[in-house]
This record gives C-alpha cells, sequence and structure tokens, in this order.
C-alpha cells in the first residue's frame, strides 16, 4: 500500500501547514482514519478520529505530555469506544462516561467534548506521578471504574494515536473519504481556535495557514496537520500540506 503522505515537488511555504478547500462529490467511498506508528495500526471511524485529536489538541495546548494524551485516549476507548454518546451507567454519558452525580459537570456540560476532554486532564493533572503510572493505572486513578484493568487493552491503539496526532510520528495519520462541496476557511480557524487556543491563522482566498517556529516546529507542524486531516471531512478541506508533504481527499483511497 502507498504511503498517504506524498512528496510534493513544487514550492512551499517553509514552516507552515496550508489547507486547500474545494467542491467535490459525495459517493461510497470508505469514509476511516488510519493511524500507523511502527507495527501498530489502528483504522477508527471519523468521529473517533475527531475527538482523538482533539484529545491531542488540548494536552498540546496545556503542555502535556504525549502520555497524557494516551491515557486520555485509551480511557475514551474503554467507557465510550471514542464516541460522545448520550447514555450510560446510571448517570453517566459522554466520551469518558463522567458522571453529574460525582461532580464532573452538568449533563450538558459533559456533553460537550472540549469541555469533557479539559475535565479529565484537570482530574488527571492531580495524579501525582501519573506519568510513571502504567497506562491503565493513571486511568483508574481518575476514572475509579469497577474495571480498573480494562484500560490496558485499548494501550497500543492509544499510544499509536497520541504518536501521531501529537506530532511525535511524522505523517503516520491520514483518513479516506471522498471530496465534499466547498467549506470556509472561518470553520477552519474557528475549530483550530477551539483546540488549540489561541492560533495565528493567515487566511487568502481559499487556503488556511498556519506558521510554526521554533525549536519543535516539526512536531507542532505535524500535530497541526494531522488534526487537520482528522477533520478534514467536517471541515471539507481538500489538501494538507506541511514540511514538502501532502494529503489530498481527492486521493485518500
Amino acid at each position: 500500500m502507498r504511503k498517504r503522505w506524498i512528496f510534493l515537488t513544487g514550492f512551499l511555504i517553509a514552516g507552515a501547514l496550508i489547507g486547500y478547500l474545494i467542491s467535490g462529490s459525495e459517493s461510497l467511498r470508505t469514509q476511516q482514519c488510519v493511524a500507523k506508528v511502527g507495527s501498530t495500526r489502528v483504522t477508527t471511524d471519523l468521529e473517533q478520529a475527531k475527538w482523538a485529536s482533539f484529545m491531542a489538541a488540548e494536552a498540546h495546548a496545556r503542555n502535556l505530555p504525549a502520555r497524557a494524551t494516551t491515557i486520555a485516549i485509551a480511557t475514551a476507548y474503554q467507557e465510550s469506544k471514542l464516541h460522545n454518546i448520550d447514555y450510560g451507567d446510571r448517570d453517566s454519558v459522554g466520551l469518558f462516561q463522567q458522571r453529574p452525580s460525582q461532580g464532573w459537570g452538568s449533563e450538558d456540560q459533559i456533553l460537550d467534548p472540549v469541555y469533557a476532554i479539559g475535565r479529565f486532564y484537570d482530574a488527571l493533572a492531580k495524579v501525582k506521578g501519573y506519568t510513571d503510572m502504567e497506562i491503565t493505572e493513571a486511568a483508574q486513578a481518575v476514572q475509579i471504574s469497577g474495571f480498573p484493568d480494562a484500560y490496558a487493552d485499548h494501550e497500543a491503539d492509544a499510544r499509536a494515536l497520541a504518536s501521531a496526532l501529537r506530532g511525535e510520528s511524522p505523517a503516520a495519520f491520514w483518513c479516506e473519504f471522498e471530496p465534499r462541496h466547498e467549506g470556509s476557511t472561518d470553520d477552519v480557524t474557528a475549530m483550530f481556535t477551539a483546540a488549540y487556543g489561541d492560533v495565528e491563522a493567515k487566511v487568502k482566498d481559499s487556503v488556511v495557514t498556519l506558521p510554526v517556529t521554533g525549536k519543535n516546529a516539526d512536531t507542532v507542524g505535524w500535530s497541526y496537520a494531522q488534526f487537520a486531516v482528522a477533520n478534514a471531512y467536517e471541515l471539507k478541506i481538500a489538501n494538507v500540506s506541511f514540511n514538502g508533504m501532502s494529503w489530498t481527499a481527492e486521493d485518500s483511497d
């Protein structure tokens, strides 16, 4: 199988991510996303990819280590299969099956994934030494589940997704779907802001550019790029380019 990220031969702005928004048509093409890190290959649906990418972005915004992202994704896999569900055991709802009666917030708040992810990281940050714990132990310290060892079942997949979506593994995440009708640059910048906080997005015509600089520029750039791909179907993004490589919705199958 050929790589889903291909090298470009044309000129690109150095250290920038570029997304082109174009029109397309719907078809029966498979809709899925894939993270491939080392020998681990994880396939998700589009919703799972979206929330995993938001967990990576929120951890980045808080300067949390990639391990925190792994813990969050493994937890959500176990609790909701990485879907924002409005049901669960007793009053549990949302990605992490947080309970209003246990002080996690109102039902409406918990069903807001950005809020739920933030509350999970709030609780994780209070777990002393969580970065040195086993993934399942750290998750259990937050969740207090009746199945404390279950989170370990999702560790390998969560680690691969976290590594790709945090930009630690370049060109390791892609999605496949039919290109959709013309999108909005406002929607792109709004989602990046919701996920990462303030970003210096520059918009010209149908192109959104996110400059990245500093010693961690490559890691941050790949995080931005693979976040854009993870949400490309919803945002109707046709092309994402970074560091001399490009993913396109048109060729994503």
